[in-house]
């Protein structure tokens, strides 16, 4: 048997359909290289949350945010009327710097480090494949 692909937008609308039809509240996959989380949050809609682990190479002194599933890169929230943030910008470990979305299906992508946000390395609305390089912060040394 072949292992099943968390990141593929495919298996993950299946399995969000499949939590659903069967009245599941959510589901929880978690493997040494990364983290799925799907809750079916019924009238609030469906949250899916994934996260790879990637801890920064000795000696460097940047750290790249990577899609955490293939879909379509947004830097903004499509909802947002917000004006987009320039570059380079101050960022926590802990903000949202871009989405990937697949369907009705939106994943927040989240700095993982604090730092400055320097360099986009993906077009805004192009198809992004899992793993695929979006940002590049540069860390405090």
């Amino acid at each position: 048997m072949s292992a099943i692909d968390f990141s593929d937008p495919a298996t993950i609308a299946f399995l969000t359909e499949a939590l659903t039809a069967a009245g599941v509240n959510g589901l929880e996959i978690s493997r040494p290289g990364g983290q799925l989380r799907i809750i079916v949050a019924g009238e609030r809609g469906t949250r899916i949350s994934s996260t790879e682990a990637t801890p920064p190479a000795p000696g460097f002194t940047s750290a790249v945010v990577k899609a955490s599933m293939a879909g379509r890169f947004c830097v903004e929230h499509p909802a947002s009327h917000a004006v987009p943030q320039k570059l380079p910008r101050s960022v926590s470990d802990a903000d949202i710097v871009g989405f990937v979305g697949v369907g009705h299906i939106l994943l927040p992508l989240r700095a993982g480090r604090s730092g400055v946000l320097t360099r986009l390395l993906a077009e805004p609305g192009a198809l992004v494949g899992f793993g695929d390089p979006l940002f590049e912060i540069e860390l405090p040394s």
